[in-house]
């Protein structure tokens, strides 16, 4: 069993079907997490006050920034809860049992936070003084920006720990949160846009991801300029 309280009016079926969920299909599944409103809803509701919580943090930051006379370095913030249907394909992949506490402790990124900065620069200022925080605990740091994936991807991925407290207690509870400039991010819209077309032929897509690494490149060097320019007008 999880550790999220049944309330007793919710009867003994739902009770049997939280301790049955590894069991269940894969549709079952989806069903019972659209259909039973609750533990489901209250286990979810934790990761929207995560994303809350982060992104008033950033959002101080960056009034804090342009309080000392300087530009606002955030161009905007968004975030997501992952889908179900994301959910049972992680779980999946990964060979986890189909519990809510698998998915608590097993996927990092149920809670996500994206925070688009106008310059290269600025992501790593606003990384450093937001883990500097001492109610955020990183548990892993990736950094896509120096190191690209194969296909051109950059982006600099954080996955932490922030408290929410709610009624009775304080929880921690893990989010990942994503820093791009606005032209990593405008790539990265475009090249998911572009993984999901599965009707194209082979040749088609090869010639697409070919065509979107060099674009990759292009907007990092993109990104080279802006920073160079941004840097002589500073000094």
């Amino acid at each position: 069993m999880n550790q999220f309280t049944i309330k007793e009016d919710h009867g003994d079926e739902l009770r049997w079907k939280l301790e049955q969920l590894s069991e269940l299909t894969e549709e079952d599944f989806i069903r019972l997490l659209e259909e039973e409103t609750f533990p489901i809803d209250q286990f979810f509701s934790y990761y929207r006050c995560a994303i809350m919580e982060i992104e008033t943090k950033f959002r101080v930051l960056n009034e804090q920034f342009s309080l000392r006379g300087e530009k606002n370095p955030i161009e905007f913030i968004s975030s997501r809860i992952k889908s179900y249907a994301s959910i049972m394909h992680k779980l999946h992949s990964r060979q986890l049992p189909r519990t809510l506490d698998s998915i608590e402790q097993g996927l990092d990124d149920i809670a996500g936070i994206r925070v688009v900065c106008s310059f290269r620069d600025d992501i790593y200022r606003l990384a450093e003084s937001f883990l500097r925080q001492d109610d955020i605990t990183l548990l892993e740091k990736k950094d896509y920006i120096a190191s690209p994936k194969p296909n051109g991807y950059r982006s600099l991925h954080l996955i932490v720990t922030v408290p929410i407290f709610l009624e009775r207690e304080t929880r921690l509870v893990k989010a990942e949160v994503q820093l791009r400039t606005l032209a990593m991010d405008f790539w990265a819209s475009v090249e998911h846009k572009l993984r999901y077309k599965k009707d194209l032929p082979p040749e088609t897509l090869a010639m697409l991801s070919n065509d979107l690494k060099r674009c990759a490149e292009q907007s990092a060097d993109w990104d080279d300029k802006m920073q160079n320019i941004k840097d002589l007008l500073q000094g």
